[in-house]
């Protein structure tokens, strides 16, 4: 194998999280791909805007043993100079306002609840955490299959 292919094979791929405000669902991705895929995904998290870190997404992450505090919520133009191989859409508003990424960057959308959404009528702090604890777990799942399922 020729040596630009062999250093090709060893880099990691750039990943970018984008979801609309980058303060719950990109941010737990970032932090569960720093936490099980680092030999092979160097990760970022965005919005469309920035919101702010959730505090509850950064609670239920800890329980699971993820520090994501400090983490900072961005949007796309503070990212943009670097170039990714990959950009997953969390949430359809994402999706929909997905720009267009230079080179051959591949979007690939992966639709999760949001857990904010989700809380907001809640009465007590377990009715609370309920979604962020569904939605963590499941990002999990989605990370753990990464890369292997970008196309």
């Amino acid at each position: 194998m020729p040596e630009d292919r062999a250093n090709l094979k060893n880099q990691k791929l750039r990943v970018l999280f984008l979801c609309t405000g980058n303060s719950c669902r990109s941010q737990m991705a970032e932090g569960w791909a720093r936490h099980l895929k680092a030999d092979c995904i160097e990760p970022y998290s965005a919005g469309i805007v920035a919101h702010g870190l959730n505090p509850m997404a950064v609670q239920v992450m800890a329980e699971a043993g993820v520090d994501i505090s400090n983490q900072k919520s961005k949007t796309l133009a503070e990212l943009a100079h670097v170039q990714f191989d990959h950009v997953i859409t969390l949430c359809g508003h994402a999706h929909e306002s997905c720009p267009v990424f230079p080179g051959s960057t591949k979007v690939t959308h992966v639709g999760f609840d949001d857990p904010p959404t989700l809380a907001a009528h809640a009465q007590t702090e377990q009715e609370r955490l309920a979604p962020y604890r569904r939605v963590r777990d499941e990002i999990r799942a989605f990370v753990e299959k990464l890369p292997d399922v970008l196309g």
